[in-house]
């Protein structure tokens, strides 16, 4: 039988009770952010959860949006072990792609909701404080390490957590693309997720999200994990039962959460409505990874 309206609201009731004045941080990036239904899915779900008390946070990435803009200007996209390198000519490009067009599409969604919505980069009011990302690769013991420059990508060194809280405080949701800035004013290309880990630690956020394309993480049946600890996880990546791009993801997480967050979600954004889902009902949808 399918609930009514009245047993659903009745289920989210004690969830939106719990969670109201908590602050939760939502990393918004895959394919949510290209389908056009998810992307106002997306946009109604962040717009509820301010209305009824939270205080969400978006950081957005914009990776596609970035290699087309790059392939429309002749410039192949370059990528260093999984990350983007980013030459000044690139960082523009980057600049451009996500502190406008992405950034500025998401605060329009969310306003055309009914939601008060800014957005910002990093480099807005010293929100992102970042150093040069520093690579070293050892791919043999007998060797010295490799030197790897990725060019203008940065790791966050501080965050304006002021700023954020007194967007929230006067009701704005604030969405922010993950673009620092240096100690002499350089521009830097920040991983997305990275930066979610990173304000949500500044913030002590009662949650952290990561909108992903996959449901969360799996066992080694391939059934997902519904719950799990930063003990446990570390031992999945040691047996090599969590790999690939899970792996720095689930790094952020654990970072996190050393640094005063209550509980990481990693969920797929490709279900709709994946947030009130994975909030607001006793099932959920994504695993929850808690210290």
């Amino acid at each position: 039988m399918t609930p009514n309206v009245a047993d659903i609201l009745i289920e989210a009731l004690p969830y939106i009770r719990f969670f109201s004045g908590t602050t939760v941080v939502v990393k918004y990036g895959g394919n949510a952010m290209v389908d056009e239904q998810l992307k106002i899915d997306f946009a109604r779900d962040i717009t509820l959860m301010k209305f009824i008390g939270l205080h969400p946070v978006v950081i957005h990435g914009g990776g596609p949006q970035i290699n087309t803009v790059l392939e429309r200007m002749g410039i192949s996209p370059k990528f260093v072990r999984g990350m983007r390198f980013t030459d000044e000519e690139t960082m523009d490009v980057v600049e451009m792609v996500l502190g406008g067009n992405v950034n500025k599409a998401i605060v329009s969604q969310i306003s055309r909701q009914g939601g008060k919505s800014v957005g910002l980069t990093g480099k807005d009011g010293g929100l992102l404080q970042a150093d040069k990302l520093q690579i070293t690769h050892q791919p043999d013991e007998n060797k010295p390490p490799e030197i790897i420059d990725p060019g203008l990508v940065g790791t966050v060194t501080r965050v304006n957590a002021g700023l954020i809280e007194s967007l929230t405080d006067q009701g704005f949701i604030p969405v922010i693309a993950p673009v620092g800035v240096g100690p002499a004013g350089e521009t830097f290309n920040i991983n997305a997720d990275l930066v979610a880990s990173k304000i949500a630690g500044a913030l002590t956020s009662g949650r952290l999200i990561y909108l992903t394309d996959v449901d969360g993480i799996m066992d080694p049946q391939g059934e997902l994990i519904s719950s799990i600890d930063a003990e446990t996880v570390k031992k999945m990546i040691a047996d090599a039962s969590i790999s690939g791009g899970m792996i720095p993801k689930i790094e952020y997480a654990l970072d996190a959460l050393a640094n005063g967050v209550e509980k990481v979600q990693i969920i797929n954004g490709t279900r709709r409505h994946a947030l009130i889902l994975e909030l607001f009902t006793d099932q959920g949808i994504g695993t929850q990874v808690t210290s």
